[in-house]
């Protein structure tokens, strides 16, 4: 199950992250969303659990819980969210630079 987390110390990097969620289970991934331009934390992140029952009994313990100077954590299951309208990475599904040809030299 994939989670959501805000209310992230600002100090909180992908370790800690994970570290505060493998006391629930096995943690595959945690990531600490960062500033493109400071890359310090945003105050939230991302990780994801293979087992729904750890995944919910993280959520029940830590969502409300306050984690230092009376920050309170928001815990989640992650919604998937659509493609942006027009977003598209340029590539096919072979891999290839479908805009190749339309490249100007």
């Amino acid at each position: 199950m994939k989670l959501f987390v805000a209310g992230l110390p600002y100090d909180f990097d992908d370790i800690d992250l994970k570290e505060m969620f493998e006391l629930y289970g096995v943690v595959y991934s945690a990531k600490v969303a960062l500033d493109k331009e400071t890359r310090k934390s945003r105050g939230f992140g991302f990780l994801d659990m293979p087992n729904d029952a750890e995944a919910r009994e993280a959520i029940q313990t830590l969502n409300g819980a306050e984690l230092g100077r009376g920050k309170k954590l928001a815990v989640k299951q992650a919604e998937e969210q659509p493609p942006k309208p027009g977003f598209s990475d340029q590539r096919g599904r072979d891999g290839r630079d479908n805009n190749r040809d339309r490249r100007r030299y």
